[in-house]
């Protein structure tokens, strides 16, 4: 009786061994994690060694100013990534930090006079949303600490099967020594 509930849960083929399968996608997408922070740190080296060049004479201050703030959206992106290296995540703090200096950027590189009205208030509109969601995101409760539904729900499930099974033990038992 036992054995066929176990095969019963498990329909998947013996050669498929699904543990393995999300195992080795894992560390191909870690691996691909791992490739883009080896890129992007060599983008930001580039452009380090850019933004140092644009300080030589003749000084161009807005592009040394918008050179600073695309090495700070990149040093936030890297940050991110290897936020994700570590937890397995994507951190919705410092996903949204990245597109308010990343929108910023793009407001003092243009300028604010030289833009057009309703450009800076949807733009406004835009950091004010990014912004509640950065300050309401730290009331949410965090979903990846320790939280796995998917495994409470099997624990859950399994708890019901050995409880069913050790009942129907029990009334075998009892019916057989009678």
């Amino acid at each position: 009786m036992q054995n066929s509930l176990k095969n019963s849960s498990n329909n998947s083929p013996v050669w498929l061994n699904l543990k393995l399968i999300v195992t080795a996608l894992e560390t191909v997408q870690d691996l691909i994690v791992i490739s883009l922070c080896i890129g992007l740190f060599c983008f930001m080296v580039l452009e380090l060694r850019e933004m140092f060049f644009s300080l030589l004479p003749p000084l161009n201050f807005q592009q040394v100013t918008a050179d600073i703030l695309f090495l700070l959206v990149l040093v936030e992106l890297f940050r991110l990534l290897i936020i994700y290296l570590q937890e397995q995540r994507v951190s919705i703090g410092v996903a949204v930090e990245v597109c308010i200096v990343s929108v910023l950027r793009e407001v003092i590189v243009r300028g604010v006079l030289e833009t057009p009205w309703i450009q800076i208030l949807s733009t406004g509109g835009f950091l004010l949303v990014l912004g509640t969601l950065l300050v309401v995101r730290v009331w949410l409760p965090p979903t990846f600490e320790g939280i796995d539904p998917e495994r409470r729900m099997a624990a859950r499930k399994r708890q019901l099967l050995e409880h069913e099974s050790t009942e129907s033990a029990e009334v075998n038992h009892h019916v057989h020594s009678r």
